[in-house]
């Protein structure tokens, strides 16, 4: 499916909550790889504000774009976000909604 390109470059974007290892599995507690760089991937919570509205995004990024000491409320600037709709059959039922992914997420000022 295709994705789009989210411009943040007028937003106010926070940590809402720390990176957290992206899992494949929660029985097994695989954790999702990177196809394209083979790096581990994480979930990063963030706080977009832009225009008067705020959202909390759940965005995956390679490991290798997030730094170690990301805590809630720290001010990021946010490389390479993107937005791609998703649609599968689970038990019979279809399930659909919005992923969003970027190359890094980094402190401001860093």
């Amino acid at each position: 499916m295709p994705s789009f390109k989210i411009d943040t470059s007028t937003a106010v974007v926070f940590v809402a909550t720390p990176p957290t290892p992206k899992l494949v599995s929660k029985q097994t507690g695989e954790i999702a790889i990177d196809r394209e760089t083979g790096a581990p991937l994480a979930t990063v919570g963030l706080l977009v504000a832009d225009e008067g509205e705020g959202n909390l995004y759940q965005v995956t990024v390679p490991n290798t774009g997030v730094p170690e000491n990301l805590a809630p409320g720290t001010p990021v600037t946010v490389v390479g976000l993107k937005a791609r709709d998703w649609e599968n059959i689970f038990n019979g039922q279809t399930r659909h909604g919005i992923s969003f992914r970027a190359v890094a997420v980094t402190p401001l000022g860093a």
